[in-house]
C-alpha cells in the first residue's frame, strides 16, 4: 500500500542545510492504522508532508497504491492527492461561512463530481461522523469537536485510498479528542480505511495498529498491537 524507501529530506537556509529525514524506510499495509510519534523536529510531520505530495524528497522513493510519486510534476501530484488522499489537520481548515453539508461536498465540487448519488454519499458521511441534523449549520457555529468531525467527513468524500491526519486532536480537550479517536478507529475497522496519523499524544497513538517512533530523522522504534508487551509499553509511556 505505502512503501517508503531510503527517504531523505534536506532543508536549505542560506548557506546552512538541515537533514530532517535520514534514510527512512517504511511499509504500511492496506487497511492499517499507523501512528507516527516523536519530539518536535524529529521528522514525523515532514514524512507526512512527503506522503501527501505536499513536498518532494531530496532522495528516495515513495509508492502509494503501487504508484510512484518520484517523477510526478506538480499538477500530477495535485490530481493524485485529490483522487487518492484525504487530509485531516489540527486546525480543521473548514470554510467558516459554508454549512456542514457544503464543506463536506467541497472536494466533489472541485472535481465536478457532485451528483444525486454523491449527494446521498455526503449525507451518509454526515451520519457516519455523528452529525445527523447538522447538515445546514454553518461551520463557524460548531464546537471544535464537531468541526473536526466535519473535516474527517470531508477528507473521506472522494473515497481516498489513504487518510493522512496531522495532529487531529491537537486543538481538542481530552473528552472531545477521545470522541475523534473513537470515530477514526471505527472508520478504520468498518471500512478498512488506511490511516496514517502524526501525533504527540501516546493516548491517541494507542488507537493505532502500530506506532512508529521517530528520533533525529530516523525510525527509533516500532511497536505493534500484536506485540505481547504493547499494553505494557503504552502504560509505561503514559505513567
Amino acid at each position: 500500500m505505502i512503501k517508503v524507501t531510503n527517504l531523505r529530506k534536506e532543508f536549505l537556509n542560506g548557506q546552512e542545510s538541515t537533514l530532517v529525514l535520514k534514510g527512512v524506510n517504511v511499509h504500511i499495509e492496506e487497511g492499517e492504522f499507523v501512528a507516527i510519534m516523536g519530539p518536535s523536529g524529529s521528522g514525523k510531520s515532514t514524512l507526512l508532508q512527503l506522503l501527501g505530495g505536499l513536498d518532494v524528497p531530496s532522495e528516495g522513493e515513495i509508492e502509494i497504491d503501487q504508484v510512484s510519486l518520484h517523477d510526478m510534476k506538480e499538477r500530477q501530484r495535485t490530481i493524485f492527492r485529490r483522487k487518492k488522499l484525504g487530509f485531516v489537520f489540527q486546525n480543521y481548515q473548514l470554510l467558516p461561512a459554508l454549512t456542514v453539508e457544503e464543506n463536506i461536498a467541497f472536494p466533489l465540487h472541485a472535481d465536478g463530481k457532485l451528483s444525486t448519488e454523491n449527494s446521498e454519499w455526503i449525507h451518509e458521511l454526515i451520519r457516519s461522523v455523528g452529525l445527523e441534523g447538522f447538515d445546514g449549520k454553518r461551520a463557524n457555529l460548531l464546537s471544535g469537536g464537531q468541526q473536526q468531525r466535519v473535516a474527517i467527513a470531508r477528507a473521506l468524500a472522494n473515497h481516498p485510498t489513504v487518510l493522512l491526519a496531522d495532529e487531529p486532536t491537537g486543538n481538542l480537550d481530552r473528552a472531545r479528542a477521545e470522541e475523534i479517536l473513537v470515530l477514526l478507529s471505527s472508520l478504520h475497522r468498518k471500512n478498512k480505511q488506511t490511516i496514517v496519523m502524526v501525533t504527540h499524544d501516546i493516548f491517541a497513538a494507542g488507537f493505532a495498529d502500530r506506532i512508529i517512533l521517530f528520533k533525529d530523522g530516523v525510525i527509533d522504534q516500532v511497536i505493534s498491537r500484536k506485540d505481547s508487551d504493547y499494553a505494557k509499553y503504552l502504560a509505561n509511556f503514559m505513567a
